[in-house]
């Protein structure tokens, strides 16, 4: 059985994409107003907002517990639409010794399809695969699309 593995999942928006794409890319601290029942909080730590090599936390709540990770963005490429994190600290490395976060908007005239790849390393053979996370991830998306759509 491997540690490592990928988990890939595809999300139709209603919502425009390159709204979906500038508040992950550009504007994470104003996911805390639009899903607080998730995310409670957003700081940068390092750098600014949009750029490759920043630092931020985030503070949210994940299967009913408050949690804290800290991430680094690794890759922001506009013109695809995509944004690569690595958590390089907090409560998700406590059971994952690697953990990448990929999001990808496809644009097509209204079709608008959010991709999200988790790429992890888990410390042992008894830690789930982060599942739990993508639906996280999923129900984020829904939230921000909701948000964007009223």
């Amino acid at each position: 059985m491997s540690l490592k593995g990928k988990l890939v999942s595809e999300i139709n928006i209603k919502c425009d994409g390159d709204v979906f794409h500038e508040i992950l890319g550009h504007k994470p601290h104003h996911m805390s107003s639009i899903c607080p029942d998730k995310i409670q909080n957003v700081n940068i730590h390092e750098g600014e907002w949009g750029t490759v090599g920043s630092v931020s936390s985030w503070n949210f709540t994940h299967d009913g517990k408050e949690k804290v990770v800290k991430e680094i963005v690794e890759e922001i490429d506009e013109e695809k639409k995509l944004i690569k994190k690595k958590i390089i600290e907090g409560d998700i490395l406590e059971d994952y010794k690697s953990f990448y976060i990929t999001t990808h908007v496809e644009t097509k005239g209204e079709n608008n399809l959010v991709t999200w790849i988790i790429e992890y390393e888990k410390k042992n053979a008894n830690v789930p695969d982060p599942h739990t996370y993508m639906e996280f991830a999923l129900n984020m998306t829904k939230d921000i699309e909701t948000h964007h759509i009223k």
